[in-house]
């Protein structure tokens, strides 16, 4: 599990890499976004050569930039633009819900990874018990590295049935007992392997359930420090309101961005799970009836 998890980190660092060198230089162009780079307006020509001079664009703004500013204004709406105008709150909000969402696309490759591997190992497992080997030979094999739940439920079974035998036969009075404790044996490796395989799924669902509330926080915080900005300016025109809404609203946008997925592959894992849980107890319900007629046959 541990290069499972280790290697689903380095995929999540190069797709936050590859998302960071998309909006490299965006830092740059947002301070630049004010329209003449700071400098005072030039004054408007007169006389008779203004009415024939062709537009130009504003001082300090790019042609392709010239009609409204479109181009500046998209740049200062990037999601760097607005994580760096944000308020200190929000910043830490939005920062917490990044975290989170990293380290839940690591925990859903990790188990996206584990699951394919636990079903390939299985189907190896299972393919190898019912062809008709031995129970020794497949013991010695596994009894020493039980790597997947199928062998450590199997390996469980068989040590508490070889512990039955070590002083001879039961009587006939006792192998009711033998037959009750192999599938105690069973039924805590079982519990013990799917809590091994649930772990991180908790953090999906809690991720899933309270990233939405975390992001509404920082939209209602922004909202109000707009609202003040607003009070103080004593303006309420789209330019100045738009920016402290936008940046308000993408923390709620990001809370999503980290919740849906959490939700998705939750549902999915816990799907698998259910599966896999199903498919390990129908093993162990065929191996206790196995071992229960070669209870039978030693009792005759």
């Amino acid at each position: 599990m541990t290069l499972f998890r280790f290697a689903a980190m380095l995929v999540a660092v190069l797709t936050l890499c590859m998302l960071c060198d998309a909006q490299r230089g965006a830092f740059a162009q947002f301070q630049q976004a004010q329209p003449g780079g700071g400098r005072p307006p030039a004054a408007a020509p007169t006389g008779p050569a203004a009415d024939s001079a062709p537009l130009a664009a504003p001082e300090g703004v790019p042609a392709s930039a010239a009609p409204g500013g479109q181009t500046e204004i998209q740049e200062a709406f990037t999601p760097i633009g607005l994580f760096l105008r944000a308020d200190i709150v929000v910043k830490v909000v939005l920062g917490g819900l990044i975290l989170v969402s990293f380290w839940s696309w690591v925990l859903i490759i990790d188990k996206g990874i584990a699951f394919s591997s636990l079903n390939r190992k299985a189907k190896r497992f299972e393919k190898s018990f019912w062809s008709g080997r031995s129970l020794e030979e497949l013991y010695a094999q596994h009894h020493n590295r039980a790597d997947q739940p199928f062998t450590a439920v199997f390996v469980a079974a068989l040590r508490e049935w070889k512990r039955s035998f070590e002083g001879g036969t039961p009587r006939e009075n006792q192998l009711a007992g033998v037959k009750d404790r192999v599938e105690k044996a069973m039924n805590v490796s079982i519990q013990r392997e799917v809590e091994k395989i649930e772990r991180g799924l908790g953090y999906l669902a809690t991720v899933g359930s309270t990233a939405p509330f975390v992001g509404l926080f920082g939209t209602v915080w922004g909202i109000m420090t707009a609202f003040q900005a607003i009070a103080e300016r004593q303006d309420t025109t789209l330019a100045v309101v738009a920016p402290g809404i936008a940046d308000a609203l993408f923390a709620t946008a990001l809370g999503l961005v980290a919740a849906i997925p959490a939700v998705v592959a939750y549902n999915r894992f816990v799907n698998e799970l259910g599966r896999y849980t199903g498919r390990l107890e129908a093993f162990a319900d065929e191996f206790s009836s196995f071992l229960s007629r070669q209870l039978d046959e030693r009792s005759r």
